[in-house]
């Protein structure tokens, strides 16, 4: 970076006009994003965007014009909190203007219930994108991962003939070959059984704290992809203070996060109680818990559910976060109680996923495969 370059990256980071230090003159492209820094944050300018000013609208498509979507998107939630604008999503003009993000989607999510009609297509427009775009990233890798996994698993060692899988039943038995037959004897024959409509049941069960938005998002996402896989049976159920059961939405995840209402309080003691009655097959059955593990209830009653799902055979995980944000704040003594029960607790990143479902489904040792994933257990 040459000097003048340096120069002007500092006259733009202290704006201040004369009071810069720098004695740089801007450009014309850079006196117009000047002005966009400026609005946002420059403090004697604060409130310069009210959300009933019609530059908001201009200043949307101002940073899309001069910054990458990535800058955008920070600069977009940084007007949310420091300018008070969430009554910009409520215009349709404004919403149109905005770089659509998970952010964003986990936003409007906790706005849905307050967005006036004649917006309400226009964000469902932008939650479909951000779906859209997840679903092209994720859904891929997750069925490969999840599908892989059951395939192995259901591997017998008494397949009837037309069920041995013959390419790893001959990799198994080449130290059987009779070199005066010039063949092998199978001794042990490998094959996949019979195909069962269901062979894994799976439950995704979500806090829609506020804290957990994003979280919120990436399950919808995954709980979507998992449900279109015949080979396990997904069901979907979030929680605050009650409880909604939203697997009939798993076939379209714009309307099973448009049915989440971020917010409110926590009751993980009534989530588990309903999960526990809706669990038929426990040995077969995997419940993700995506929670702080902030108990809003009943945390004895909590502890004794949790208890009784993992004596009955559920393999129950629980993940702080699935995001990329890291793990947030979570209940020590809470973790500290789940822990010794054996329960693996982590953050996960949406990318690890996919293979951790894999883990599950296939009954690995969650903390083994988190720790060749470098992935911190909480205790």
């Amino acid at each position: 970076m040459s000097n003048e370059q340096h120069t002007r990256k500092w006259r733009l980071i202290l704006g201040g006009q004369q009071n810069d230090g720098t004695g740089f003159s801007l450009q014309e492209t850079d006196v117009s994003i000047d002005k966009t820094l400026e609005a946002l944050y420059d403090n004697d300018k604060q409130g310069g965007l009210g959300p009933s000013s019609p530059n908001v609208s201009r200043w949307l498509g101002d940073i899309r014009t001069f910054f990458p979507s990535t800058v955008v998107q920070v600069m977009q939630q940084d007007a949310l909190k420091r300018l008070n604008l969430t009554q910009m999503l409520f215009e349709k003009e404004m919403l149109e203007n905005v770089e659509a993000d998970v952010q964003l989607v986990a936003t409007l999510m906790s706005l849905s219930r307050v967005i006036p009609d004649k917006t309400k297509d226009t964000a469902r427009q932008v939650v479909r994108k951000v779906v859209d775009q997840l679903l092209k990233k994720l859904a891929q890798p997750t069925q490969q991962a999840i599908i892989g996994s059951l395939n192995r698993s259901a591997r017998n060692r008494r397949p009837r003939h037309n069920e041995i899988n013959w390419y790893t039943t001959i990799l198994k038995n080449l130290k059987h070959y009779q070199p005066e037959y010039k063949t092998i004897i199978p001794e042990t024959r490998i094959g996949y059984g019979r195909k069962r409509s269901s062979l894994k049941d799976v439950v995704l069960c979500l806090d829609q704290s506020g804290s957990m938005g994003t979280s919120v998002v990436y399950s919808g996402i995954f709980g979507s992809v998992m449900a279109s896989i015949p080979a396990i049976k997904t069901k979907m159920v979030v929680f605050d203070t009650a409880v909604v059961d939203l697997t009939e939405e798993l076939n379209d995840p714009v309307d099973l996060l448009f049915g989440v209402q971020l917010g409110g309080g926590t009751d993980i003691h009534a989530a588990l109680t309903y999960c526990q009655q809706i669990i038929t097959k426990p040995m077969d059955t995997v419940l993700v818990l995506v929670t702080d593990l902030y108990e809003g209830g009943n945390a004895e009653g909590m502890r004794k559910r949790a208890g009784e799902l993992v004596a009955a055979g559920v393999q129950l995980i629980v993940l702080l976060a699935l995001n990329d944000d890291g793990a947030p704040g979570y209940d020590h003594g809470n973790v500290q109680f789940f822990s010794n029960l054996g329960i693996p607790i982590f953050a996960c990143t949406p990318d690890k996923f996919p293979d951790l479902m894999a883990a599950a489904l296939s009954k690995q040792d969650i903390s083994q495969w988190a720790a060749k994933e470098d992935i911190v257990m909480k205790k």
